[in-house]
């Protein structure tokens, strides 16, 4: 069975996030032109029990893609790296996939010392329950943001261990691509050579798949989305009128990104208390909540390259285009 341990680490959370650093971000980003909301703030309990809801559509294939490819090359990423006895998952989510990996490591992976770094309490929680079975596991938890989580985590290790860093599930296309190379930089300075990376990217598909995966007929993506203002009205005292807002997704081809808007249906005055905010919305006026951008395979390694890692593998699933990119600190 595996030990279970947990840490508080690094600036906060999104569900136990400090209400002030809440209402400063919203005040800045509604403000901005286009206003937006920063995606961060999706995960909440409900967002966060609404995502895993998202993963299990029919049209959103990433989940079932990269965990197809986790059950197919686990073995060879753990005879790869078999002497790590650190994983660090960054946006552990349920803890499936890297469940998946663990098993899939078969007599290659050795005992395993695992650090899930996520904002989100309840997916903290999930992913220690989904891994708390397997043999020869510790498991700590980390209630921080990315870089705060890692660079806890780097602090702990042991000099000599080897480490194995896996960020799953796209998660990168929430990045504009400056954002993208200063994260996979960041990581790669809490890396010691010969480290390894795990990246999930997904790539360029035909728009109509694309728009089916952001704005699916069942609505859960529209409700995830709107959650955000959910997320204001209770937790800032906010006035906005829910119903009042409709979810849109988008296809840029030139920026090869899917963009996801809240669209005001009617003109609208705003009052969000704890954020010392009042503004109008205008009919049709659009709040931009996420990015996700998708990439061709070889901007993928391009990009980890120029981070400071060298290719080892890179695997893609011919059945819904998504690329897991195996990469090692040089």
């Amino acid at each position: 069975m595996s030990e279970f341990r947990y840490a508080r680490t690094g600036q906060g959370t999104t569900d136990e996030l400090p209400a002030a650093q809440f209402a400063v971000d919203v005040h800045y980003y509604l403000l901005q032109s286009p206003r937006q909301l920063p995606s961060r703030y999706f995960y909440d309990e409900l967002g966060s029990a609404l995502f895993e809801a998202i993963c299990r559509l029919p049209w959103y294939r990433i989940t079932r893609a990269e965990s197809r490819l986790l059950a197919a090359h686990g073995s060879e990423v753990f005879r790869r790296v078999g002497s790590a006895s650190t994983i660090v998952e960054l946006g552990s989510g349920s803890g499936e996939k890297l469940r998946l990996l663990i098993e899939a490591g078969g007599p290659h992976r050795t005992e395993l010392d695992v650090h899930l770094v996520d904002v989100s309490a309840s997916a903290l929680e999930s992913s220690a329950r989904m891994l708390g079975s397997l043999d020869d596991v510790g498991v700590t938890t980390h209630q921080a943001t990315y870089e705060a989580g890692l660079a806890e985590v780097a602090r702990q290790t042991p000099a000599g261990a080897d480490s194995l860093v896996l960020f799953l599930g796209s998660n990168i296309g929430n990045f504009d691509p400056p954002g993208a190379e200063e994260f996979l930089r960041g990581i790669r300075a809490n890396l010691a050579a010969g480290d390894a990376l795990l990246l999930g990217a997904d790539l360029v598909k035909p728009e109509s798949d694309l728009l089916l995966a952001y704005d699916d007929p069942l609505g859960v993506t529209a409700a995830f989305n709107r959650n955000l203002l959910v997320r204001i009205n209770q937790e800032l005292e906010g006035d906005f009128d829910i119903d009042c807002f409709a979810h849109r997704a988008v296809w840029n081809a030139i920026d090869s990104r899917v963009e996801m808007h809240l669209v005001a249906k009617a003109r609208q005055q705003i009052h969000i208390e704890r954020a010392a905010l009042d503004f109008r919305m205008e009919r049709d006026e659009p709040i931009w909540t996420e990015s996700s951008y998708k990439y061709q395979p070889g901007d993928v390694v391009d990009l980890l390259q120029r981070c400071g890692f060298g290719l080892l593998e890179q695997w893609i699933d011919e059945v819904d285009p998504f690329a897991l990119t195996f990469v090692e600190a040089v």
